[in-house]
């Protein structure tokens, strides 16, 4: 019999841990397995970081795609920062070459300017539809057109003894053809929900969902796939929403309400009898 391949067998596991606690999980496996650092950080979807631009003050996200080293790369600035506190061009090679895809790319200046409007326009997009929150938008080069990723993040705490946090990745690839692109959109969504009241007791709802589409829209400058771009992961968040809202949560309450009942049993069990006592009064 062949040997599990370990990549595999780390997806799987991954598959099987608490979702809430992906990160803790990834980082043991990859000290277990310093090989698979690569694949598994850029295969695995994990809650979002939050960082602070140094030299705008702007809060950022920090995902894989915007990643050099130990080094992030600010949208706002345009530039890598280090741990330490220095800053740099960052994502150059040997031959000074910074266009291509992969770990500290750098985008062309013409994708650099799409990235900033992008920012600009999914900073709007948060502010009206989470009131609040991080969004960061990541573009690099490909051989025949552009690829990025939109990441938006919003924690809620309610009350001090509930928590909900929200994190989305959208990785797109934009292939341009003539006066139309083909678009392929994949995007997830991490999903943490936590309380502990004395009625209800601890609970906890954690899980992520993917989703994928492609389509093909009409372009006719660089802000024409801005739109396309915010069209394709607004529709695809409402989708996600309301699968989320209708689907998962209509079934979790379901399941929950079948398990435990918040009322005592002697006033269930009483509502039950007064139940059975009409329905045997209109047999009569």
């Amino acid at each position: 019999m062949a040997e599990p391949d370990q990549f595999d067998s780390a997806l799987d596991l991954l598959r099987r841990l608490d979702p809430k606690h992906t990160t803790t999980h990834l980082n043991s496996l990859i000290s277990l397995v310093p090989s698979l650092t690569e694949d598994l950080l850029s295969s695995v979807d994990q809650p979002l970081t939050i960082a602070r631009c140094r030299k705008t003050g702007r809060d950022y996200l920090l995902c894989d795609y915007n990643r050099d080293g130990d080094s992030y790369r600010s949208p706002w600035s345009g530039e890598f920062e280090t741990p330490s506190g220095g800053t740099g061009a960052g994502g150059a090679d040997d031959l000074g070459n910074n266009e291509g895809a992969g770990d500290g790319a750098v985008p062309s200046e013409r994708v650099r300017k799409m990235e900033v409007r992008a920012n600009e326009a999914f900073d709007v997009y948060r502010e009206l539809y989470y009131e609040g929150g991080v969004s960061s938008v990541y573009f690099w080069n490909l051989d025949d057109g552009f690829a990025g990723v939109v990441l938006l993040k919003k924690v809620a705490t309610p009350s001090g003894k509930s928590e909900g946090t929200w994190d989305s990745i959208h990785v797109f690839e934009a292939v341009d053809r003539a006066r139309t692109a083909h678009y392929k959109l994949t995007s997830t969504v991490i999903l943490h929900l936590s309380t502990n009241s004395e009625p209800l007791g601890d609970m906890d709802l954690s899980g992520n969902m993917t989703r994928q589409i492609e389509s093909d829209l009409p372009v006719d400058d660089d802000t024409s796939h801005i739109a396309n771009i915010g069209k394709l992961v607004e529709d695809m968040e409402l989708k996600m929403r309301n699968l989320l809202q209708e689907v998962y949560f209509g079934k979790a309450k379901d399941v929950v309400g079948d398990l435990r009942s918040i009322a005592p049993l002697t006033e269930a069990n009483r509502d039950k009898a007064t139940h059975q006592e009409m329905i045997n009064s209109m047999k009569r």
